[in-house]
């Protein structure tokens, strides 16, 4: 490993091989990405993996439409196959305040260059049969959404980065950070497994002239190394796979498409075909934090216990608006954690007294936004603009007021009301 390098990026899932790659591609070759495990380690490796283009913040969704322009582009440049299914998606509304609160992101969609499309809850059903459009007033169509595989899409970024120079470690953790005498950081690590006698465990350092803090999970801990109490909070998040079908065989087979993507606002749950099964996930009220204080650094590809009965309110209103389900076997319950910032937005860009240091953190729709949440980190650092307006996203939005008691209480309450309509002025 190198003593010195332009740039470290720390942590190996979605959006830090987001960040190095973009680097690499705009043209700073000496980066190295430090991973403490193994690449999608920590949520990555969980993640249910849709794709959306839609958000009700504008500047969001252009860096979500470039995250899912880009996906071709890492494919053909690393050879890795990243499991993309595009599906289209269906958003629904059960009120009228709902239908109109769609009918402002299609016309803001508009001007973004997304191709939506308003439609009827009949409409809905011929093109998603399993929907109950008794319960539903209207719907937005985007044919674009889709999911994809969370590993393959991180690996696809990571080779890509390393054909065009950058240089990434696995089970490498970084232990400290340290304002270096000659400027730049250096960087205190532990290279290697302990757990393996025939690789012990070895200190080493890097003097970086940047240094980007994408832990995700550990990205409070990576924070606290630079003195930095960065306001991001893990909760726990469960979907969960059926059996096979026949419903969502006989849709396949008669009309060779996969069902697509679907977003219930008012019955707080999102689902997708999986093979052929579908996946329901949800963002409950009585939502739990994870770890609030201190995250575990042997926490890797580890998962949860379950508790269906927490979430048992959204999926006995899921089971009405999507009948089928009643009648379908759970295969497998995922709960896993991952981070969010108090307004439920990205937390990037340089932090004010720490010359070199930056964040790509808070990302929890990663596969929708760390394409393009890399472009902006990297623009910023390589040519001083992020060539998007980020200012909802800057991590210097969030100031010493944000204390460990705040990010906690807003964390839960963005989460339980992530799909319920924000109105102007309202905290």
């Amino acid at each position: 490993m190198k003593s010195h390098t332009q740039v470290v990026v720390i942590g190996g899932g979605v959006v830090g091989c987001s960040v190095l790659y973009h680097l690499t591609k705009l043209g700073w070759k000496d980066a190295v990405l430090l991973e403490r495990s193994e690449l999608t380690s920590g949520s990555t490796w969980h993640a249910a993996g849709g794709m959306h283009t839609i958000n009700g913040d504008p500047n969001v969704a252009k860096l979500q439409q470039y995250t899912i322009d880009l996906y071709q582009e890492i494919q053909e440049i690393s050879g890795q196959d990243i499991g993309k299914h595009v599906t289209g998606g269906i958003m629904l509304a059960a009120t009228k305040e709902r239908f109109e609160w769609l009918k402002s992101i299609h016309a803001r969609g508009r001007y973004l260059g997304l191709e939506t499309e308003i439609i009827s809850p009949k409409e809905a059903q011929k093109i998603m049969p399993l929907i109950n459009p008794e319960h539903f007033v209207g719907a937005l169509h985007d044919s674009i959404e889709g999911h994809l595989d969370p590993y393959g899409t991180t690996w696809a970024y990571a080779k890509a980065a390393k054909k065009q120079g950058g240089e990434i470690y696995q089970n490498v953790r970084v232990t400290d950070l340290q304002i270096h005498p000659q400027g730049g950081w250096r960087v205190i690590l532990e290279n290697g497994d302990s757990g393996e006698p025939e690789r012990p465990v070895r200190v080493e350092e890097i003097h970086a002239e940047h240094v980007v803090n994408a832990g995700g999970l550990w990205a409070r801990e990576v924070g606290r190394m630079v003195g930095l109490e960065l306001p991001v909070l893990a909760m726990e998040h469960m979907y969960f796979l059926t059996e096979d079908m026949p419903e969502v065989m006989a849709f396949n087979q008669e009309n060779e498409l996969e069902l697509p993507a679907v977003i219930d606002f008012d019955g707080e749950i999102y689902l997708r075909q999986e093979q052929q099964g579908m996946l329901m996930g949800t963002y409950e009220k009585a939502c739990k934090p994870w770890s609030p204080k201190v995250t575990p650094w042997d926490f890797g590809q580890d998962l949860l216990p379950p508790d269906l009965e927490r979430i048992a309110p959204s999926l006995e209103v899921g089971f009405e608006h999507f009948p089928v389900f009643e009648n379908a076997g759970i295969k497998k319950v995922i709960n896993g954690p991952f981070t969010f910032a108090p307004d439920g937005n990205p937390l990037i860009g340089p932090v004010r007294g720490l010359p070199g240091f930056w964040c790509a953190c808070a990302v929890m729709a990663g596969f929708s936004q760390g394409g393009g949440v890399g472009l902006a980190l990297a623009n910023w650092m390589i040519e001083g603009d992020p060539g998007f307006d980020v200012w909802g996203m800057d991590v210097s939005r969030f100031g010493d007021w944000a204390t460990l008691s705040y990010t906690n209480t807003k964390v839960q309450e963005n989460y339980s009301r992530r799909f319920s309509i924000r109105f102007p002025n309202e905290e």
